[in-house]
């Protein structure tokens, strides 16, 4: 198995790398009992220098339940009938998660709202409220 390149700049070892193989359920026929097409790409995130912290930490954040006690991600894919095509999807998965935790998060910046938007929210508050007006009846009247 070869590295797996993430980008330009970074490429996970394929000794980091392990691959487990299983037989996959659902339909199938024949074939379904006697391969094991299921692929279980495996990365020990916890002992792995690749990443800086703040990209660890989002990686983390992002694999959610696919992360073990041990630190330990877990991708798996049975989705096709072939191993070697599993073993793709997985990679590819693996890629798209890391590069999204590779991405700085956005910083929200704070904005003023406008003096025509003040405007028509107030407007349409005091619309609001004399329709409510009106709908009163006055007992005392």
């Amino acid at each position: 198995m070869e590295d797996l390149i993430i980008n330009e700049h970074l490429a996970i070892p394929a000794g980091e790398l392990q691959i487990l193989f299983a037989r996959s359920g659902g339909p199938g026929g024949q074939n379904v009992n006697k391969v094991n097409s299921k692929a279980t790409l495996c990365w020990d995130v916890a002992n792995s220098t690749l990443l800086y912290p703040p990209s660890m930490a989002r990686l983390k954040v992002l694999a959610g339940s696919r992360l073990t006690e041990a630190g330990i991600l877990q991708i798996t894919s049975q989705v096709h009938r072939e191993q070697t095509r599993n073993i793709q999807a997985c990679r590819e998965r693996l890629k798209n998660l890391v590069l999204e935790a590779m991405k700085p998060p956005m910083i929200r910046k704070p904005t003023q709202p406008t003096r025509g938007s003040q405007r028509r929210r107030l407007n349409e508050k005091k619309i609001t409220a004399a329709k409510k007006q009106g709908r009163s009846s006055n007992s005392w009247d």
